[in-house]
Parts: C-alpha cells; sequence; structure tokens
C-alpha cells in the first residue's frame, strides 16, 4: 500500500478538466506550483477532490485544503467528510481552525482581540424583522448584506435604503435557512479595491491588490475583478501578521483580506483559512514556504 505524505485537495471539477479556460488554468497552475514545492522536499504527493469515493484517506500523513470550492454549496456533505477524514490523517489547516473560519462570526473573536474589523452586524437564523427594520435600527442606508457562510459572493448584495424592498422577499427566505450579515458599505472599495496579503507560516510572503470591474464593488474574478502586483507598507504587514495570530491556533497558511474603511483605517474584511486563493504564480518562493511548514508540521 503506497503511503503519501501530502494530498492537495480540489474538487472533482478540477480534477480531470476537459476544457480548460483562463480560470481552471490558473486553478491547475497555483495547485501544480504547490505540488512542485512539497516534491522538491522529497515528499511524496497527490492531488485529489475531497469527495474522491475511493480513496483511502489513512494513506496519507495530511491533506492540504486548496481548491476546494464546491464546499459550501454541499456544505452537509463537507462537514460529514471533514468529520469522517479528521479521524484518519492530519488536515491542514487543522479540522478545528476550519471550522472556526468557515462562518464569519469568527470576526467577533478577531475584533476581541484588538483586530480593526469591518463594522458588521450580525442577524441570526430565524430573525423577525424585516431587512428595513434592521436597516433603519442600524442607521444603515447604504450597505451589505451577506451569509456568515459563503464564498465567492454568494447572496452578496449591495443595497441602498429606497430599494430595500426588492429585496425583503429574498432576506426573508435566507433568513429562514442562515445566519446573514449586514456591513455599511465600504466606499474606498470599488474606488481602491481590496487587498489580500499571505502569511505562510505566521510569515507574510506577498500581497496582491484585487479590483472590481467598472459598476461593481465585487472584486472576485468571477464577477470580473482583476489582480494586480501590490507592494504594501510595514504597518500593513505588521496588521496581517498580528491578525494571521490571534486565531485559535497558528494556520499553516492564511490569507487576510482588508481595506480602508470609511474612517480611513485599515479594516479587515475576511480572513481566509480554508481553501483560499493565495496567488502562488505572483511570488514561487511562498510556496516553498509553505512547504517547508508542512514538513515540518508531518515529520514532528
Amino acid at each position: 500500500m503506497k503511503i503519501y505524505d501530502v494530498v492537495i485537495l480540489t474538487d472533482n471539477r478540477y480534477t480531470n478538466p476537459q476544457h480548460i479556460d483562463d480560470y481552471i488554468q490558473n486553478v491547475l497552475d497555483e495547485d501544480g506550483i504547490v505540488k512542485t514545492a512539497l516534491e522538491k522536499l522529497g515528499l511524496r504527493v497527490l492531488r485529489l477532490s475531497w469527495d474522491d469515493p475511493n480513496f483511502d484517506w489513512s494513506t496519507t500523513k495530511s491533506v492540504l485544503f486548496r481548491s476546494t470550492w464546491d464546499y459550501f454549496d454541499r456544505f452537509t456533505e463537507f462537514s460529514q467528510w471533514l468529520n469522517r477524514v479528521s479521524q484518519q490523517t492530519k488536515l491542514l489547516n487543522s479540522e478545528a481552525i476550519i471550522r472556526w473560519n468557515l462562518d464569519k462570526h469568527y470576526l467577533i473573536d478577531l475584533a476581541k482581540k484588538g483586530v480593526t474589523i469591518c463594522d458588521t452586524i450580525f442577524i441570526e437564523q430565524g430573525e423577525t424583522k424585516s431587512l428595513q427594520e434592521l436597516a433603519i435600527a442600524n442607521d444603515l442606508t447604504d450597505f451589505v448584506i451577506k451569509p456568515c457562510v459563503s464564498g465567492a459572493a454568494r447572496e452578496t448584495y449591495h443595497i441602498q435604503i429606497e430599494h430595500v424592498d426588492a429585496h425583503e422577499a429574498n432576506f426573508q427566505k435566507l433568513i429562514q435557512q442562515e445566519a446573514m450579515m449586514l456591513q455599511p458599505f465600504q466606499h474606498s472599495v470599488p474606488v481602491k479595491g481590496e487587498v489580500s496579503y499571505m502569511v505562510m507560516n505566521g510569515k507574510f510572503t506577498h500581497s496582491i491588490l484585487k479590483k472590481a470591474k467598472p459598476g461593481d464593488f465585487r472584486v472576485q474574478d468571477d464577477f470580473g475583478g482583476t489582480v494586480h502586483d501590490y507592494q504594501p507598507s510595514k504597518a500593513e504587514i505588521e496588521f496581517a501578521e498580528f491578525t494571521a495570530s490571534c486565531c485559535p491556533e497558528p494556520p499553516i497558511y492564511a490569507r487576510v483580506d482588508a481595506f480602508t474603511d470609511n474612517n480611513g483605517n485599515l479594516a479587515l474584511a475576511e480572513l481566509e483559512l480554508v481553501e483560499p486563493e493565495l496567488w502562488f504564480r505572483f511570488n514561487t518562493a511562498s510556496a516553498d514556504e509553505l512547504a517547508r511548514g508542512i514538513q515540518q508540521r508531518i515529520t514532528s
């Protein structure tokens, strides 16, 4: 029986794609950079879909979450898989930190430790107030609403109070199924963009600037957003490393997404610890740093 050191996790859309566009090519390139970095250290590496029904997960020393981008659409199945596989091998990042990071309520924990976060009102599942009532009660006239468990801007909407009625029915449907967040619209994001700071083994490695297409506020490439080189200040690097250090345990990788908020402060938008794109193609040395950390963890 062959034993692996690391299985790089993707989802089944990206294992053997028949059609390869630029988006899928980036996925393959990113995973390939990590695989090469691990193999350079002499580690035995395999790349698989997380839901592969035929693989014996006890035959790998660790699994590394990379492009498992269907998990939020199959959350119950993914959660059950986490329960099972965490008993058979080491998860990177760990099951505990993944579960903490899956729900945006983690922002509350980080704020308590001194991280400046985006102003956020959490609306718990089953709330009976209307969206208009909640907006007025929190003095919100221009705001964003999104789920607490989400990704790729799923069910994320920019709403102005005069148009709130058009979103009421959808909000009432969503709030019966899951907790939601209300955040003041951040006016710098469509103008300046949002910066992602990559942190490997607690150390900042590189950053990129994400910009929305004209007329949009969503910086994800799914919605026409673009990615650019970015050179951060010392204060930004310190912010990123401090944010990662405030996790319940040290993550082996983290992506700190931040922007300049409406008060002019650098504020955390999201801390991504599950399956973030880490743009290794912009800095391949960061994959080497990640690989060294993985080697240390599986041999310790």
